[in-house]
């Protein structure tokens, strides 16, 4: 009975003093940072354009030229992620048809189990028109922290690349023009 007893303290304080970044860590919270991923260039120029990048390789969000950058965690598969993809659509147009807006928020989406063609499938069908990028072995959607579908997070990216996580919630954005002012609100953009 007393080796069960130790055994079962040593069991409970190796996990109550395990790293917190063994645990799971859920999704960037807001006032925090992305975890430190790449994903590819474009293929595309006009992609490239838009995100505001010139070189070869990889990249990360805060290299991307915009102010804040707003990332869809998505998957072709997720019946709400079709329905919402209308509503970021007409986000994307929104942002773009607006001088104060237009090259300080920019859109990207993460195909979490999506293959490149699968991502290509999901643009054709739903005009997608900003860039999407494959996580087809869920490498990103691990790091950012097994969310559901759709899920948003905006980043705030400062002068020296730095940055800060100012939205991080799952489910609709909602009616555009408030989504809009909210996060320009929360990014302190002006």
């Amino acid at each position: 009975m007393k080796q069960v007893f130790w055994l079962s303290l040593l069991v409970l304080s190796t996990l109550l003093l395990s790293p917190l970044d063994m645990r799971a860590a859920g999704p960037p919270p807001v006032g925090g940072t992305l975890p430190d991923f790449t994903l590819p260039l474009p293929g595309s120029s006009t992609e490239r354009d838009y995100l505001g990048l010139s070189s070869r390789g990889n990249f990360t969000v805060p290299d991307i030229k915009a102010k804040v950058v707003l990332i869809e965690v998505l998957s072709m598969y997720c019946p709400f992620c079709q329905k919402e993809a209308p509503i970021v659509n007409r986000l994307y147009e929104a942002i773009e048809g607006n001088p104060g807006h237009k090259g300080k928020i920019k859109l990207i989406g993460i195909g979490v189990g999506n293959s490149a063609y699968e991502l290509d499938v999901f643009r054709k069908r739903y005009n997608v028109p900003f860039p999407l990028f494959p996580d087809a072995d869920f490498t990103l959607h691990k790091q950012l922290g097994e969310t559901r579908t759709p899920y948003f997070i905006a980043v705030r990216i400062n002068e020296d690349r730095t940055h800060k996580v100012v939205y991080s919630k799952a489910g609709s954005l909602g009616e555009v023009t408030p989504f809009i002012e909210n996060l320009v609100k929360l990014s302190g953009l002006k």
